[in-house]
């Protein structure tokens, strides 16, 4: 083991060399434990194609399940961002299909979500908004609202969010809520939907008192929909990790 500067070491697992932070309360929200390994005593023949294990046949074990297989039915390779791999894994054919699904979301939306948007942003009840500049942290941990005031939402203490459409208000159908930030399909790139702003319901910091957070796209609309269709995909990433 050996650590780095910016607040991160290198790890040799059984899985593969991982680089985490060295506080393990720091985790990135998206992340997700390797599983346990199937003992080997447990797995006489590959547990997708039922070959039996010998001395020509042998066995590995998918980084991402722990189920074990033979040769042909966990050859690929593939990275794992998701358990902080420094190199692509050992993976079976069903989870590479779904780490490389995921490779988009690191590649591209967690790189919107962390560049920021412009919103116009109204807390509680209140009659008066600010425009701030709503971004993801470096750790993906918070969401920092930074204007003429600051703050920022812990990402595991919101308890729902609902996406609003162009030209829609709270009292209107189109409204579609991730309650615990469940997932949805209703997003889709290239759709002739925007979304146009967001509700957050969450738990402020030292509080068990919810507050509600309403952000509408500023003057940047297409910047705006774009972070709102990344956060959709994160929301889809957190409740998967949650639900772990």
């Amino acid at each position: 083991m050996s650590t780095v500067p910016d607040g991160k070491k290198l790890v040799r697992s059984p899985s593969g060399l991982r680089m985490v932070p060295e506080n393990g309360a720091f985790n990135s929200p998206f992340s997700l434990d390797e599983p346990q390994w199937v003992p080997d005593k447990e797995c006489p023949s590959c547990m997708q194609c039922d070959k039996k294990y010998d001395f020509l046949t042998r066995k590995h074990h998918c980084r991402r399940c722990g189920r074990c297989f033979c040769d042909k039915c966990c050859s690929k390779k593939v990275a794992l961002p998701r358990m902080c791999f420094v190199d692509p894994v050992r993976q079976c054919g069903e989870c590479s299909l779904v780490s490389q699904k995921e490779m988009e979301f690191y590649d591209k939306q967690l790189k919107v979500l962390m560049g920021g948007g412009s919103f116009i942003v109204t807390l509680g009840t209140s009659k008066t908004s600010e425009t701030m500049m709503c971004r993801l942290s470096n750790n993906h941990r918070y969401l920092f609202f930074d204007g003429e005031s600051h703050f920022e939402v812990e990402l595991s203490r919101i308890s729902s969010m609902q996406v609003l459409m162009e030209e829609s208000t709270p009292e209107e159908n189109d409204i579609h809520t991730y309650t615990s930030l469940l997932d949805s399909q209703y997003i889709s790139e290239g759709g002739n939907s925007r979304a146009s702003g967001m509700l957050l319901h969450y738990k402020p910091t030292g509080s068990q008192d919810p507050q509600q957070l309403r952000m509408e796209a500023a003057d940047d609309k297409k910047t705006a929909s774009s972070w709102l269709a990344a956060m959709h995909k994160a929301a889809k990433l957190l409740y998967e990790a949650r639900d772990r």
